[in-house]
C-alpha cells in the first residue's frame, strides 16, 4: 500500500511548501449543484487537499461526500474520521486518528480495533495520526463527543511530551485541532514548540477563520493548515488570500 499522501506532504515540508486543506463535514456539506460549486471554488483556490470527515454523530454519509466530491476534483480527498463508519476505500489516503491527549480508551484504540480489519482489506493509505484537542473553552463539540480534556493552550509542556511519546510509538504525522467553531486557534508557542519537538508532518486546526491566521500557523511551523468551520456557513475564499 503506497503512501503517497504522507510521502508528498514530507516532500512539501522539506521544500517548505505550505499547504491547506478544507475539511468537509458529511452532516453539513452541501449537494448536488451547490456541492460541485462549492468543490469548483475549492478547485479554483491554492487548496491542496480536501478532508472529509470529523463529525462525531455522523452515520453512513461520508461515503456519499466522497463519491460526489472526487467527481469534481482531481485534490486528494482524505477521510479525516469521526468513527469506523466514515471508512471509504474511494477516498486517497485516511488519517488513522489516536487521540492521544485524552485518556479515553476507546478513542485511544478501541474504534482502531473495530476498523482494522476493513482497513487491511482496502486499498487505502492509511496515515497513523496523533490527534490532539488543545484549547480552554467553551467547551467544543469534539472535547464533548469524546469526553475528554483538552490540553490547555498555556502548556506547551503537556503538548510537546504527549506528541513526543505518539513518535515514539510510531505516529506518522501529529494533528493539532482546537476544535469544531472553537473560539480560539492553537497558539503560536505551541505549535513552535511542537515543531521543535518532532520532525514528523504537522497539521493544524480550528479557530482559524482567514489568510492571516493560516500564515501565523504556518511561520509557526504548522504544515498542513485546515479549514472548517468558517467555510460551513460561506465558502469565502476572499478571506484566505493575501489582502
Amino acid at each position: 500500500m503506497a503512501n503517497h499522501w504522507l510521502d508528498k506532504l514530507k516532500a512539501d515540508k522539506l521544500e517548505g511548501r505550505k499547504r491547506f486543506s478544507v475539511l468537509l463535514d458529511p452532516d453539513k456539506a452541501p449537494k448536488d449543484i451547490k456541492l460541485a460549486h462549492w468543490i469548483e471554488e475549492i478547485n479554483a483556490s491554492e487548496c491542496s487537499d480536501i478532508l472529509i470527515g470529523g463529525s462525531f454523530l455522523s452515520r453512513g454519509n461520508a461515503s456519499t461526500l466522497i463519491s460526489d466530491v472526487k467527481k469534481h476534483t482531481d485534490l486528494p480527498v482524505v477521510i479525516f474520521p469521526g468513527s469506523p463508519d466514515q471508512i471509504s476505500d474511494q477516498a486517497d489516503a485516511l488519517l488513522f486518528l489516536s487521540l492521544v491527549s485524552g485518556r479515553n480508551a476507546d478513542l485511544l484504540i478501541g474504534r482502531h480495533v473495530e476498523a482494522a480489519p476493513r482497513l487491511m482489506a482496502m486499498d487505502i493509505e492509511t496515515v497513523a495520526t496523533a490527534y490532539l484537542l488543545v484549547g480552554d473553552g467553551p467547551l467544543t463539540s469534539a472535547a464533548y463527543i469524546s469526553q475528554t480534556l483538552p490540553i490547555p493552550s498555556s502548556k506547551p509542556e503537556l503538548a510537546v511530551a504527549t506528541v513526543q511519546a505518539a513518535v515514539l510509538l510510531g505516529m506518522k504525522a501529529v494533528y493539532i485541532d482546537a476544535g469544531s467553531g472553537a473560539g480560539n486557534p492553537i497558539p503560536e508557542k505551541l505549535i513552535k514548540a511542537v515543531r521543535k519537538a518532532v520532525d514528523v508532518p504537522l497539521i493544524v486546526g480550528g479557530g482559524i477563520t482567514d489568510f492571516e491566521g493560516m500564515e501565523l500557523a504556518w511561520n509557526a511551523g504548522a504544515d498542513l493548515v485546515v479549514l472548517g468551520t468558517v467555510l460551513e456557513k460561506s465558502l469565502n475564499f476572499n478571506s484566505l488570500s493575501p489582502s
